[in-house]
């Protein structure tokens, strides 16, 4: 298994489904089904063939990673990229400015919808490089100097 990522662990699963495209879901890792597959449970998203249990599926070990570690910031600046907590699930945007004190206007490239978030809604956005946690700036950095 990937390093963090086991029987038990809390992970966050990425969608390519419509209306959900890279948006990143809280589960827990129920089992290994094989080399490229878990079979997950969320831990907000229910089923919809019975909404008193937590979806489970089977889904590709490549859309699977650990849950990211915890940035703390006092704030945000225009393009920086986010993670807006909505609908129960993270999605991937960029901060276009100010809506009064700590509220925050997103956009979203992956449905060119504009949102307004409260500042407690908002993560600094990670991705999950070849086992390391990195920022799009500083992994654009790194990139930029191979």
């Amino acid at each position: 298994m990937p390093k963090g990522i086991s029987v038990g662990k809390t992970v966050e699963v990425t969608s390519n489904e419509d209306g959900f495209l890279g948006s990143y879901s809280e589960a827990k890792v129920l089992a290994r089904v094989d080399r490229d597959k878990y079979e997950v449970e969320y831990t907000k998203l229910l089923d919809d063939r019975d909404a008193n249990k937590f979806l489970r599926e089977v889904v590709e070990a490549a859309l699977v990673r650990p849950l990211p570690p915890e940035i703390r910031v006092s704030g945000f600046d225009v393009l920086d990229k986010v993670d807006a907590y909505d609908n129960e699930v993270w999605w991937v945007g960029r901060v276009t400015g100010m809506d009064g004190p700590n509220r925050y206007s997103v956009y979203f490239d992956s449905s060119g919808d504009e949102y307004t978030y409260p500042f407690h809604e908002l993560r600094v956005h990670q991705e999950y490089d070849d086992g390391q946690w990195v920022t799009t700036e500083r992994k654009a950095k790194v990139y930029s100097a191979l």
